[in-house]
């Protein structure tokens, strides 16, 4: 397995309330081209959408509920020519893609104690599988809670910790990170390690060029006919890249993303399972028996759509 640092694209939602705008829907497409399997010849493409959906609603001026959904397809081949490479006893012996799925509900707390702390506590249940005989092994639960605090108008600091169950065991990251934006509101930094980062200019009105970080991890549950049940550790570590231009009055954001990810797709028998892992270490097991080959990194596109809400621009409304 690649000694990599994975963490969950699901967080993100809820620490970016630290601004003065909450993205409600961002919706997203991404492909690598080619990813090779280590020891291989042969190549797999890398195919996902994700889909965000936020809605906070105000129950006063100190609390509002934060509700909402995600979901998640990844597709690709996890078994390159099994006929060939995994040897006539292996019973993983077919090299179709598969798509891997995931839905979030998120349901969750953003309250204000005073001029300077504020909080967002949440639950995230989670249904992850290839929905192939979904059953109660395939629903996970988890939760985030992030505490905020306004050093001035124009940068913030957020702490916090994030724990789910996934397929593997138990997993939980700290999380630390400022939000900053310059007086003339061109320049914008917001990162939040080691989930995310995000630094970005903006050119004119409608034109901004930037550079961001994610860490992804998911699991997946995998039923298949003929075949034991497994399944898969998925992470990436992508790096991009993009142009946007806004419109609408700047409430909806198309970006043009290029970038390079290192990407994990490994699948393992059910119950060899870490334990526990914080970030990127397990803790209480000995290693896992990958059951196929490990995926290079590459360069890879994506394209996003976004709608805004400002809470600035509609202050006065």
């Amino acid at each position: 397995m690649k000694k990599a640092l994975l963490v969950l694209l699901l967080l993100t939602p809820f620490y970016l309330i630290a601004q003065d705008y909450v993205d409600i829907l961002k919706v997203g497409y991404s492909q690598n081209f080619d990813s090779k399997y280590e020891s291989y010849s042969e190549t797999t493409d890398i195919k996902s959408i994700d889909v965000d959906f936020t809605y906070p609603v105000v129950i006063n001026k100190y609390n509002a509920l934060i509700t909402g959904f995600m979901y998640s397809r990844n597709n690709l081949e996890l078994f390159p020519q099994l006929n060939q490479t995994q040897g006539p006893t292996s019973p993983f012996r077919y090299s179709d893609n598969i798509s891997l799925h995931t839905t979030i509900l998120k349901l969750g707390l953003a309250t204000t104690f005073s001029d300077k702390w504020s909080g967002t506590f949440a639950l995230l249940p989670k249904l992850a599988s290839d929905y192939i005989d979904i059953s109660n092994d395939d629903f996970y639960l988890g939760g985030v809670a992030i505490l905020k605090y306004q050093k001035h108008e124009r940068l913030k600091y957020r702490a916090g910790i994030f724990a789910i169950d996934q397929a593997y065991g138990w997993f939980t990251t700290p999380i630390l990170g400022f939000y900053y934006i310059s007086k003339n509101s061109k320049f914008e930094m917001d990162v939040s390690a080691p989930v995310s980062a995000d630094i970005n200019y903006t050119i004119s009105p409608s034109v901004t060029l930037g550079f961001d970080y994610l860490g992804i991890g998911r699991s997946f549950d995998v039923h298949q006919e003929n075949t034991p049940d497994y399944y898969v550790d998925y992470g990436a570590l992508e790096f991009t890249c993009y142009v946007q231009y806004a419109f609408l009055e700047n409430n909806v954001l198309l970006r043009a993303k290029a970038g390079y990810a290192d990407f994990d797709a490994e699948a393992y028998a059910d119950g060899d399972d870490v334990g526990f892992r914080v970030s990127a270490f397990n803790i209480g097991a000995g290693d896992r028996t990958q059951l196929n080959p490990e995926l290079s990194s590459g360069f890879f596109g994506k394209i996003e759509a976004v709608y805004r809400f400002s809470f600035s621009a509609n202050k006065d409304d």
